[in-house]
């Protein structure tokens, strides 16, 4: 679309179209609605066109995102969709829980004016993502049979991407699944009014058609270790992005009390296990009048949004920051406002109450105030003496991350390993053991989705180049 940057500058940005709060904090549906054509062409114009553009560079998958917005003002959805999917093997997912915010739009030029916002890339990745998948065939092209075989460990974002990756060059990849659905963290972490299972699984089914398979239920460290596969099952190279799903606790007293949760298992029960159907669904789960969520990341944020759907009449999100140092997205924060999450920031639990039988009846906390900064950048939460309150609940949930789970690590010795015990890799995803490669929070700790993606493209493009030179090796001798 022929526009002078003078005249682009003057469009503002457009607002994603969302359900009412009130509405929506009663149910899993999706908040976001999505923009329509005219919304999406109209933020696309914002767009200036950089020569340099480092909102492509800022993207850990590489879109290049000047010409993909182009096609959008053109009107060439089916270009801009050819320009998304050749780039991102998972954009219906990315559209919807990618912080784009520290990613692509921290770089768009458009942010560092005077009360300028960048232009909302990730809205208009979902966008193209979701018409491609309504309206065109969205297969990728595979290159012919290499006859080389991959063990991909784990169906989380790292893994579906390496798979998806690996698959277009040609060779045979088998992605093995601990669960018995795929998706990984997309599936049992991210509640569905954030991203539907129905986008998981489109994602899925396209990689499946290009060839890729995926076998559920396999624990590797447990079914097979990492060398059966290499042996025994005959697998030429391996990524592993089984990521990192150990729960952390906070080691404080009471966390032994009925109705403590991690997290991860709230978390699972309710989007994997479907809890919130009980007794439909064979899950149940500990609903709770008064529900206090301890954290301020993503995972915290969903914890608490998920309560309140759950019918919790009070859901608190608890956080030993201010809201300046809140790791969580700020559309996610805002959003958990407007569906009335009560928060007590500066606060750090102490201990959690129990009655005579052992059900949580509250959580004792103190107030902070910010100090001088830590090893993270953010400023040291210090007491406040004389400060200690009780919240009423009688749920907790633990939303302070994850760790590394040893099963898989431990079988496999010549691995070598951090002192929290992720796995080690060098700038290509290599691991200390030949053929073997690693991405995602299993290398990271826990991380975003987008740079697990990035981990894995990154890891097939190596595994690409160290089968081709295995290969050439063997014909030459």
């Amino acid at each position: 679309m022929a526009m002078s940057p003078k005249d682009r500058i003057k469009i503002q940005r457009q607002s994603m179209p969302e359900r009412d709060a009130d509405v929506r904090n009663a149910d899993f549906k999706e908040v976001n609605i999505g923009f329509s054509l005219d919304l999406a062409q109209t933020e696309s114009v914002r767009c200036l066109q950089c020569k340099d553009a480092k909102c492509t560079c800022g993207c850990p998958v590489g879109i290049p995102i000047p010409e993909f917005l182009e096609r959008i003002a053109d009107n060439d959805l089916k270009g801009a969709a050819e320009i998304l999917l050749g780039a991102n093997a998972l954009p219906g997912i990315t559209g919807r829980v990618c912080p784009q915010e520290e990613q692509c739009e921290q770089f768009c030029v458009r942010a560092k004016s005077k009360n300028g916002e960048p232009v909302a890339i990730g809205h208009l990745e979902r966008f193209v993502a979701d018409w491609a998948r309504e309206n065109m065939d969205i297969r990728q092209i595979c290159a012919p049979a290499t006859g080389r075989k991959v063990a991909v460990v784990g169906s989380g974002p790292a893994g579906l991407t390496c798979a998806g990756e690996l698959a277009k060059c040609g060779h045979d990849v088998t992605i093995f699944e601990a669960l018995h659905t795929v998706g990984g963290v997309l599936t049992y972490g991210i509640p569905e009014f954030r991203l539907p299972n129905k986008i998981i699984e489109a994602e899925v089914d396209r990689l499946r058609q290009m060839g890729v398979k995926i076998v559920c239920n396999v624990v590797v460290g447990r079914t097979f270790t990492v060398d059966e596969l290499l042996t025994d099952e005959g697998f030429d190279a391996m990524f592993i992005a089984n990521g990192a799903g150990l729960p952390v606790f906070m080691n404080i007293p009471g966390e032994n009390l009925k109705g403590v949760y991690s997290a991860n298992e709230y978390l699972t029960r309710t989007n994997l296990m479907r809890a919130y159907e009980f007794p439909e669904a064979e899950t149940p789960i500990i609903k709770g009048d008064r529900i206090a969520v301890i954290g301020g990341g993503n995972v915290a944020m969903d914890s608490v949004r998920t309560a309140k759907r759950l019918g919790a009449k009070v859901a608190t999100l608890v956080y030993r920051r201010s809201r300046e140092e809140m790791p969580a997205r700020k559309e996610e924060v805002h959003h958990a406002e407007q569906e009335g999450i009560e928060f007590q920031m500066l606060t750090a639990p102490l201990r959690i109450l129990g009655d005579e039988n052992r059900w949580v009846r509250g959580l004792e906390c103190q107030r902070m105030e910010l100090g001088e900064p830590d090893d993270s950048g953010r400023r040291r939460p210090v007491p406040i003496e004389g400060s200690k309150f009780v919240i009423d609940c009688d749920v907790v949930i633990e939303a302070i991350g994850t760790r590394a789970n040893p099963l898989l690590t431990a079988t496999t010795p010549d691995l070598k390993l951090n002192k929290w015990g992720y796995i080690l890799v060098d700038e290509t995803g290599a691991t200390s053991k030949p053929g073997v490669y690693a991405g995602g929070d299993i290398t990271r700790g826990s991380a975003t989705v987008i740079l697990a993606m990035g981990d894995g493209k990154r890891a097939a493009a190596s595994i690409h180049a160290f089968l081709t030179a295995n290969a050439e090796c063997a014909v030459a001798r």
